[in-house]
């Protein structure tokens, strides 16, 4: 696991006429603030990489379809700089991921349909505040399979 990187299984309430996917709360122990809620839509296969948020932290679940989520930690004095994180999330896997800033953030969508990623950031969208990267221009070490 990176450092900070917090993991949290969700609750989904089922019954004959479908179901409801807890997220986050503000009384839980992982909100920090809200800045902006956004859903990112992933094809099958598609990969959508790389970034990293300067200041903002990452609140991620996947309601519908699944995902390869990548995380690379680039932070200088962090204890698992350069390590590398893979966490299979979804439907059938549905948690929370906490990302902090300074990891390198990328996805990819699995299976047969599209996928939804949603993001409840502490922050919102500033250009000026990402650093986005190509696959394959060096900065993440990374194969995608």
């Amino acid at each position: 696991m990176i450092d900070g990187v917090v993991v949290v299984p969700l609750r989904q309430i089922c019954d004959e006429r479908g179901k409801v996917m807890h997220m986050l709360r503000c009384d839980s122990p992982l909100f920090e603030k809200f800045g902006e809620v956004y859903f990112s839509v992933v094809n099958p296969g598609a990969i959508k990489a790389w970034k990293l948020h300067k200041e903002m932290t990452l609140n991620v679940a996947v309601p519908l379809g699944e995902i390869k989520l990548v995380l690379n930690d680039d932070r200088p004095n962090s204890p698992t700089k350069n390590e590398i994180q893979e966490l299979f999330i979804g439907e059938d896997n549905y948690c929370l991921v906490k990302i902090p800033p300074m990891i390198w953030t990328g996805f990819q969508g699995l299976g047969s349909v599209k996928s939804i990623v949603a993001n409840c950031a502490t922050l919102p969208h500033d250009p000026t505040e990402v650093i986005r990267c190509e696959l394959g221009d060096g900065r993440v070490h990374y194969t995608w399979e």
